[in-house]
């Protein structure tokens, strides 16, 4: 009996020695999902408390927005000027991109008007007591072709900084990476050095800035929950759960395919990516998920030009979970309105959010700007802008982590097209993970 209890003891501290090890454990991304499971639950049973702790969230998104511009301008001009002088693949790589991203993105348009023509969630939604005004507010902000020029070339370097526009820094730094080709030697070197070590020590900045993650990602998540409820969620269920089934089938239908054919080792490039993807889900913004997306890429194997140079275009041209929602979102303002958009009419709309999507880098509320767009374009009711106003917070959460998760991936397919990443030496390599939860592999290649 004696011996019986002992052995019951001995297990149950073994037990609980393991429980404990494993709570103790140093992994960034396990608390991380923790976090995001105690977000759910402290928005849910106390929302009064809950809606409160947005400033924890916004903070963690500051410091991050904070490390882009120096982050990016160094890693991108390190890539092109440090990797070669060969200005053409620089030309190659981007048309390329350009060209992938315009198909994927159609594809994901496509995907919407499908998805909304099939569920219709627009479909009884009552939009009387909702004020036209946010619609016609948002729609206000003119997307032309002036537009779109002026998100790509600055006015001042300064101000693009300031302001963390990644289209108008990625085109300061591509101008400043090919003058410092054409720079002779002893010039150029001491430069290259200085912005080498920079993006290393940014690199460890955001290191640090990640273990304030969990508490940003906890706050995020209570303060979306506790603002806007479960009611919302039974009101506009339909909508959100057809936008949620959209983005689920491009992953399978499109992210998956792509990645076998490019033999992209899928369960070691999900394992590189998930803190970024936890980021995006939880904070909404894309943003937030560049400086580890670009460092995770990096330590997956892809080189410095590459990630440097596609990634943070992408952030402009490859809204894949972006595009899902446009499309529906315009149909759903037409279903609410009982408006029957025929199928020339939908062609029309995909054509246009194909265009007006490109223009929308650095607009605040960038969606809903779009949608607010189309439906002016279109003469639907703006009365569904402020409905989905109700709704936005949830949905961006999807379509960002789509978006981060698609130009991740269109990064290694364009260093699989430029014969940059061999596949057979990387499935052949050994990715260890870190006590932090990060994943490297153990050789490290430029």
């Amino acid at each position: 009996m004696s011996n019986s209890s002992e052995d019951n003891k001995s297990s149950f501290r073994n037990a609980a020695g393991k429980v404990w090890r494993i709570l103790c454990l140093p992994n960034l991304t396990h608390w991380i999902l923790t976090s995001m499971i105690l977000g759910v639950l402290v928005g849910w049973l106390a929302p009064g408390f809950s809606v409160q702790l947005q400033p924890l969230s916004n903070i963690f998104v500051y410091m991050i927005k904070a490390m882009i511009t120096p982050l990016l301008f160094a890693t991108l001009v390190v890539g092109i000027a440090g990797h070669g002088d060969d200005l053409k693949k620089i030309g190659s790589l981007a048309i390329k991109s350009l060209i992938y991203f315009e198909v994927i993105t159609t594809i994901a348009l496509i995907l919407g008007v499908l998805t909304a023509n099939l569920f219709k969630p627009g479909v009884g939604i009552n939009l009387e007591g909702y004020d036209n005004k946010t619609g016609t507010d948002l729609a206000s902000t003119a997307i032309t072709w002036e537009r779109e020029l002026y998100s790509i070339i600055p006015q001042s370097f300064f101000k693009a900084a300031a302001e963390n526009s990644v289209l108008q820094i990625v085109f300061c730094a591509i101008m400043f990476a090919v003058a410092l080709v054409k720079t002779p030697p002893q010039h150029k070197q001491p430069m290259l050095t200085f912005l080498d070590s920079l993006a290393n020590v940014m690199f460890k900045v955001t290191a640090l800035v990640m273990n304030y993650a969990p508490i940003g990602v906890f706050s995020a998540l209570a303060f979306t929950v506790g603002k806007n409820g479960i009611s919302v969620l039974g009101s506009l269920g339909k909508l959100v759960g057809a936008v949620y089934l959209a983005l689920a089938v491009f992953i399978i239908v499109i992210f998956l395919p792509i990645m076998l054919v490019a033999k992209i080792p899928i369960i070691k490039f999900l394992k590189c990516i998930s803190q970024p993807l936890l980021i995006a889900f939880t904070t909404c913004s894309s943003e937030a998920a560049l400086p580890s997306a670009m460092k995770a890429l990096e330590d997956f194997g892809v080189p410095k030009k590459i990630v440097g140079f596609v990634l943070p275009t992408g952030y402009s041209f490859n809204l894949d979970g972006g595009s899902i929602y446009f499309s529906i979102a315009a149909l759903f303002a037409a279903q609410a309105g009982g408006i029957e958009l025929p199928v020339s009419r939908q062609v029309l709309l995909v054509l246009t959010l194909m265009l007006t999507s490109k223009g929308v880098a650095g607009v605040p509320r960038a969606g809903l700007v779009v949608v607010a767009s189309a439906v002016q374009s279109f003469d639907l009711p703006f009365e569904a802008v402020a409905v989905l106003l109700g709704v936005e917070p949830i949905l961006e959460m999807g379509k960002t982590a789509v978006n981060v998760a698609g130009n991740c991936i269109a990064t290694v397919v364009m260093a699989k097209l430029e014969k940059e990443f061999p596949a057979r030496e990387l499935e052949e390599e050994k990715f260890v993970e870190l006590e932090s939860g990060e994943i490297k592999p153990t050789t490290h290649r430029e």
